[in-house]
Order: C-alpha cells, then structure tokens, then sequence
C-alpha cells in the first residue's frame, strides 16, 4: 500500500539561517505571523495589505507562502485574496472550502461569486 506524502512545510522549504529566524520568531515571516495574529475575528486583510503592513519585506507571494506553513496559533483564514476570494482551494494539501467555512463561522457572508465585500470585513490596523 502506498503512504499519502507528508505536506511539505514552510519551514521544510527553507535553508539555514531561513528556517532558523522562521522558527526563532524573528524575521519576515514572523512579522506576518503577528500582523495575522492581530486581526479581529469577523474580519480578514489581504496578502497585498499585510506585505504593505510589514514595509514590503515579503511580497504578497511571499506571504502566502509564509502563511501556509505557520503556527497553529496563526488564524491564516483571515487572509484573502485582492478581490476577497479564497486562494487555499488551490493548495492541494488544503481541503477545498476549509477557508470559507472557517470565516462563516466567524459571521463572515459571502457574495454568490465566492468573494467577500473588503469594504466590509476589511481590517486597517489603527497604528
């Protein structure tokens, strides 16, 4: 019988001094992780917003890619896409809807095309 592949990580995707800072807490993608941690359940912010957020350390990408591979801890379903759609359907260690159904539960509604209304749920940090 064959064995499922184990998801990769992103700190399995990183080298030396990059897995290190992302496990130590220091660096970009532990600056994403806290911006994240930051938002308010009911809301979400974009992967563009968060790069902006963090002086464009990582691009919108790049973010993503931190984001797939973060702490437990990390609320990931708050990020959208920059029309307010759920970019995880395409990840194929992701189960298809898992996004959407995490930000119903936090009373977010989305619209018959499969987006949300960031002018809505969009979160600005104040600082």
């Amino acid at each position: 019988m064959k064995r499922k592949p184990r998801p990769i990580r992103t700190a399995d995707r990183l080298h030396g001094d990059q897995r290190d800072t992302a496990e130590a807490g220091t660096g970009a993608f532990a600056a994403v992780y806290a911006m994240v941690r930051r938002i308010p359940r009911g809301h979400v912010m974009t992967y563009g917003q968060i790069a902006n957020e963090i002086e464009d350390r990582l691009s919108p990408r790049a973010v993503g890619w931190a984001l797939n591979g973060c702490p437990s801890d990390v609320p990931w379903q708050r990020v959208v896409n920059a029309t307010g759609g759920c970019s995880t359907d395409r990840l194929a260690d992701s189960p298809r809807g898992l996004q959407r159904a995490l930000l119903e539960e936090e009373g977010i509604a989305f619209r018959d095309n499969g987006t949300l209304d960031l002018l809505t749920y969009r979160w600005i940090p104040a600082d």
